[in-house]
């Protein structure tokens, strides 16, 4: 191969001109090292071609297919799915308002009526979709409501969200249906998530409150005058500051 020399380039002496020989040569064995790579990549290739555009097709198909499910039969059945939801979340709304009809409410809720799906259909019909998933939530949170705890527990395990407020409702639910079964180091575990996936006005100093209640009747004493200071110092405001000082006395005297 040519060696490139600068335009206008001449040796001034023998050592100069044995020196660009020198170089010249190194330069000349790494492109010719170049080209010989080239040439093996280029014989390797054509060797595999039916291999290798087998991978490509396969990982285009599967590319192609995704794309295709997900615009012409995930969109629509998570628009059908949001549309059946309306139905059974009018009842759950009118028996979290209703106390003397609530358990038939709630039932309609779950089972549905009149032809329409309740939310324990939704999530059998409709696996998968994001209608699906917050009829999980409903459906945990109504059996909850109507004390049964072990149904809410699992539905509501099957819920997730990273949304502020209803990840951490999800998460205490879980924890009052354990308190209420009498598994009070289960429930503080779910409170203390609840606290950890966000803080805001609404749920945190609610599970603060009921952090430190529980881990008041597990003797934990240290743990339940931190939550209570939290609440005092962060959420003044809050409906459960109201008698924080009680609860923070009672804490430090049973230190």
């Amino acid at each position: 191969m040519a060696t490139y020399k600068k335009r206008g380039f001449k040796p001034k002496n023998k050592a100069e001109e044995q020196q660009f020989d020198e170089h010249g040569s190194t330069t000349a064995e790494v492109f010719s090292t170049l080209d010989q790579s080239a040439s093996k990549t280029e014989a390797w290739v054509a060797k595999n071609q039916n291999y290798i555009l087998g991978v490509i097709g396969i990982i285009a198909v599967g590319v192609l297919g995704y794309l295709a499910y997900n615009q012409f039969v995930q969109k629509p059945k998570d628009a059908e799915a949001t549309n059946e939801l309306l139905y059974p979340q009018q009842y759950f709304e009118q028996a979290m308002n209703n106390a003397v009809a609530k358990d038939s409410l709630f039932t309609l809720a779950l089972e549905g009526a009149e032809g329409k799906y309740g939310f324990l259909d939704i999530i059998d019909e409709y696996p998968g979709t994001k209608a699906s998933n917050l009829a999980n939530y409903s459906a945990g949170m109504a059996y909850l409501n109507m004390n049964k705890y072990q149904e809410a527990i699992d539905y509501l395990e099957d819920f997730s969200s990273e949304d502020d407020i209803l990840g951490p409702l999800a998460k205490g639910g879980l924890g009052d249906a354990f308190m209420q079964l009498g598994q009070p180091q289960d429930a503080l575990g779910y409170y203390e998530k609840a606290l950890a996936m966000s803080t805001n006005e609404f749920t945190t100093p609610k599970f603060l409150y009921k952090a430190g209640v529980t881990a008041m009747e597990l003797n934990q004493h240290d743990k339940a005058l931190q939550y209570f200071q939290r609440i005092k110092d962060e959420f003044s405001t809050s409906d459960e500051a109201r008698t924080i000082d009680a609860f923070i006395g009672m804490a430090k005297s049973g230190k």
